[in-house]
C-alpha cells in the first residue's frame, strides 16, 4: 500500500530568476520548510509519481514563504512547478499535543450541539488571523462559520469522528 501524503503547500509563483519559487503555505509548521527538508512535489498529472525535493533555502515575503530547492538554481529548474502541490509523507507528521489537531483529522468530523443534535459535518478550515474558523457544511442552509475557541468547541473526538460545540446566539444563523 502506498504511503498517504498531506499537503503543506501550493507553489503559486517564481520568484526572481535564481530557482525560488512563491508558496501559499498549508500549514503551521514552519519547520516544514527549513533547509534540509524533504518535501515532495505534486505536478498536475496526478498519475506522476512525486518528486522528491530538499529545500536548500527559506525566507518569508509577505504571507507567501520562499523556497529554493538542491540542484534546481535558475528559474527555469522550477518554472513547471507553478501550481503545483507540496506534500509531505504520513510518516513525517509531528506529534502533536493535547488539544491539537492535524486538518485532516478535523475535516470531516461530524457536529453537534451540546444537546445531542447534529448541526452537519466540518468540510474545510480557514485560518485567518487570532484562532481557526472551521466551516460547518449542514443540510439545506448556508454553511456555518465556528470559530475553533474553548467557549464554543467543547469537545473533540477524532476516533469517533465527532464535534461537540456550544450553539452561541447569532453563531448558526
Amino acid at each position: 500500500m502506498m504511503e498517504q501524503f498531506f499537503n503543506v503547500g501550493k507553489i503559486v509563483n517564481t520568484h526572481g530568476v535564481k530557482g525560488e519559487v512563491r508558496v501559499i503555505p498549508i500549514t503551521d509548521f514552519e519547520e516544514r520548510f527549513e533547509p534540509g527538508s524533504t518535501l515532495y512535489l505534486f505536478q498536475h498529472d496526478q498519475d506522476q509519481e512525486p518528486r522528491k525535493l530538499v529545500v536548500s533555502s527559506h525566507r518569508k515575503h509577505k504571507q507567501f514563504e520562499l523556497l529554493t530547492f538542491e540542484g534546481l538554481e535558475n528559474i527555469n529548474d522550477v518554472e513547471s512547478f507553478k501550481g503545483s502541490v507540496l506534500k509531505i509523507p504520513e510518516s513525517d507528521l509531528f506529534e502533536l499535543y493535547e488539544s491539537e489537531f492535524y486538518f485532516h483529522e478535523i475535516i470531516g468530523c461530524d457536529v453537534y450541539n451540546t444537546d445531542g443534535d447534529s448541526i452537519g459535518k466540518i468540510k474545510e478550515i480557514l485560518q485567518p488571523g487570532a484562532n481557526d474558523v472551521w466551516v460547518i457544511e449542514r443540510k439545506g442552509k448556508k454553511d456555518a462559520l465556528v470559530p475553533y475557541i474553548e467557549s464554543v468547541v467543547k469537545d473533540v473526538d477524532i476516533e469517533g469522528g465527532k464535534v461537540i460545540i456550544e450553539e452561541m446566539e447569532g453563531l448558526l444563523d
